[in-house]
């Protein structure tokens, strides 16, 4: 949520008394947060009818508080669940006994096992009908890799329908980086006791968590269905008790069902982290079940730090909602002596310490960052994922930053609104203005300005040495910072990219990060929702030993990729041929140099980080008898362009096919091009500047059970704009 100050109007009094030249600027508001319309981003995607299907659906799930949480257990062989059920049911399982949760092996529950939950009364809170709830909380053991399981749970209505859970390797694994769902945050309706409030809420809801929805499926899909689970930065949801209608946490239980609400999410753990958006109400509790939770770091609202662990990997996870770093200090330090084998260790918080929007340079958010990096540094964290800022940025590897100078938490409130206010009548932006200038002679601005570029620590940038895509051996921490997942709500990028920052990315469409994790890499891509393309290049964390260990372990690792040669790329996966190959051959080698090892392991490992996966153009066939797959056919489009003022409007030729996608750029190489979905054949792109250059490409698509399958794109087509 953006401070208040982000809201105001700034109006100076004292300048209606001064001379026309000694006027100083007058600032009239920031501008608008952008947010992502349901309908909108279902048009780009192909996806209206599941749209048109949802707004239906909700209308009767809205007010239903059972929906269950998957969470990861404290290791792989582990998985946690929580839900709510009524304390007077209709159900005998449930009304005079503790519900149950039922999983076995496969379709028929094979060696199932029950478990009775752990309840807990859900305090202070009823439905429109009156109703009070409990939550519930199991935790399955003894799972297996590579198994699909099925459970069942009691809601208060008699067992769900089984529902299917597929465990995954813990060898080479990836799981999914989001940031900020906050379902219910397009409303932007202050909390009032009125129909109108509770109206607008519901179709916030309905249609952020539709786009939460398509993100956990984009990445589903991304991946092949290989998630092992997701990681979120926190805030799941967007109202805080103190700003419900009369402080009542029960007026937050609709965003917990839109959250809770997509399909994906009954087969898909998720790891949250606490908000500030989450931090003030205890449902937050109610609907997690977070494995090794501890009271270091609690707010005495929504508990403490937690951990997992996954293969060769650490998750902690802390609510520094509760600033007392002396007790994040403490939990990092005694979960890390009790996980000593782990190779890697990833922190998850949700401000963004590290960040680049608008959030990052505010002193309550760098007087955290000085506090907690040293402590992670001490414990050989290598990754700390954070959100809170809507907007995507990655950092490069840093040491050993340090405060400059000691400022208050609210210190330069004044300065920060002056600077990234946008004029009267402001628009949406993805950029910040800017509004102080270096040749200010105003001595706060001057100041501010000395606090900003303190704080871009340019002397914590790491010198690393590179291989590719990858970092080797790096001593220092990456900072990611996610942007929104669900499109809710997003932030303007800061109008001054801090030293610290490697990239960034604003144009107000949802993104998710996928993580792979191997023996010794860390691989980072990541992806806008409404179209998979990348918004940032491949990103690799290297750690090699230079010994035949290593060598050795990350070629059994690389095993499983042969077997799936089919769905990659013939160049990507001919360079990861011969990268394992090499690998092979310098392992078997018994008087091989340090160097050749640690080469041959580098080349693997960054061969695996460059695989790309193929395009599905075949269709299954779907007749019982087997018959060779038919090839689904796109036709190569064709269109032409008519300019006009700031616009340009593209007129394709009609194929028989499901839409069409539209690149456009300033330049002819299309560098940083934007990309546009269309089931039209007329679509005009708008706004352009006058008298610039446009160039465009379009390409048709079929959509072929749920996936897009694109034809070759016409040739590059030149117009200027009027």
């Amino acid at each position: 949520m953006k401070s208040n100050w982000r809201k105001q109007v700034m109006i100076s009094a004292l300048a209606l008394t001064l001379s026309a030249t000694n006027v100083a600027p007058v600032f009239a508001s920031a501008a608008p947060d952008g947010k992502t319309n349901a309908a909108d981003i279902a048009q780009t995607m192909g996806t209206t009818t599941q749209w048109n299907c949802w707004e239906k659906e909700w209308e009767t799930l809205k007010n239903d508080w059972t929906q269950i949480s998957l969470s990861p257990g404290s290791n792989a062989t582990e998985l946690n669940f929580a839900w709510y059920t009524p304390k007077q049911t209709n159900d005998d399982h449930s009304n005079a006994n503790v519900p149950k949760l039922i999983i076995g092996e496969g379709r028929n529950m094979k060696n199932a096992k029950v478990y009775e939950a752990e309840q807990t009364a859900v305090k202070d809170e009823q439905d429109n009908n009156g109703e009070t709830y409990n939550s519930n909380k199991v935790t399955a053991t003894g799972l297996k890799e590579n198994k699909t399981y099925y459970y069942s749970y009691d809601n208060g209505n008699g067992y769900t329908k089984p529902a299917a859970y597929t465990t995954k390797s813990t060898n080479n694994f990836s799981f999914a980086f989001v940031g900020d769902p906050q379902i219910g945050s397009s409303n932007e309706l202050k909390g009032k006791d009125t129909k109108e409030f509770y109206d607008e809420q519901s179709n916030a809801v309905k249609s952020d968590a539709f786009n939460w929805s398509s993100t956990l499926n984009a990445a589903l899909e991304k991946t092949d269905d290989q998630l092992s689970f997701v990681v979120s930065a926190g805030d799941q949801i967007q109202t805080t008790k103190k700003k419900l209608p009369n402080k009542d946490a029960s007026k937050s239980e609709i965003e917990y069902t839109g959250y809770l609400s997509p399909e994906a999410l009954k087969s898909l753990p998720v790891a949250t982290t606490v908000g500030n958006h989450d931090a003030d109400n205890a449902n937050y509790t109610y609907h997690f079940n977070r494995t090794n939770a501890s009271e270091l770091g609690s707010n005495k609202v929504v508990g403490g730090d937690y951990y997992f662990k996954y293969g060769n990997a650490l998750f902690i996870m802390l609510n520094t909602q509760d600033t007392n770093v002396a007790e994040h200090k403490q939990f990092i330090e005694q979960t890390v002596a009790a996980n000593k084998d782990c190779k890697w260790r990833i922190v998850t918080l949700h401000q963004d310490i590290y960040g680049s929007a608008e959030h990052s340079n505010e002193p309550e958010i760098t007087n955290l960052r000085y506090q907690l990096t040293p402590i992670f540094e001490q414990n050989d964290i290598d990754a700390v994922l954070t959100g809170h800022d809507h907007a995507y940025s990655r950092s490069k590897m840093l040491l050993g930053g340090t405060k400059a100078n000691d400022y208050t938490d609210d210190e330069f409130d004044a300065e920060l609104e002056k600077d990234m206010d946008a004029g009267e009548n402001p628009t949406t932006k993805t950029v910040a203005p800017g509004n102080i200038k270096n040749d200010s002679t105003d001595e706060k601005d001057q100041k501010y300005l000395t606090y900003l570029k303190s704080i871009m620590d340019e002397k914590a940038i790491e010198t690393v040495k590179k291989q590719g895509s990858s970092v080797i051996n790096p001593e220092g921490v990456l900072y990611m910072t996610a942007g929104s997942s669900s499109g809710s709500k997003y932030y303007d990028l800061v109008p001054r990219q801090q030293t610290y920052i490697a990239h960034r990315w604003q144009e107000d469409v949802p993104t998710y990060s996928v993580v792979d994790v191997t023996e010794n890499s860390l691989t980072i891509n990541t992806y806008r929702t409404d179209n998979d393309e990348k918004i940032d290049e491949t990103f690799s964390i290297t750690k090699s030993k230079g010994d035949a260990t290593s060598l050795n372990a990350e070629i059994k690792a690389s095993e499983s990729i042969v077997k799936q040669k089919d769905a990659y790329t013939t160049e990507s996966y001919r360079v990861f041929e011969q990268a394992l190959t090499g690998a092979k051959e310098v392992a078997a080698d018994k008087k091989v140099t340090k160097d050749e090892v640690e080469n041959a392991l580098k080349a693997l490992t960054n061969a695996k980080a460059g695989l790309e996966k193929k395009v599905t153009t075949t269709k299954p066939a779907t007749v019982k008898k087997p018959i060779a797959a038919k090839k689904v056919v796109v036709a190569k489009a064709s269109a032409k362009l008519k300019a006009g003022k700031k616009k340009v409007t593209v007129k394709i030729k009609k194929a028989s096919v499901s839409g069409y996608q539209i690149k456009y750029a300033s330049n002819k190489n299309l560098k940083k091009a934007k990309t546009r979905n269309t089931k039209k054949t007329i679509y005009t792109i708008k706004p352009l500047r006058s008298k610039k250059k446009c160039y465009v490409k379009v390409r048709a698509y079929k959509i072929v059970k749920g996936k897009k399958i694109y034809g070759s794109y016409s040739k590059v087509l030149k117009v200027t704009v009027k």
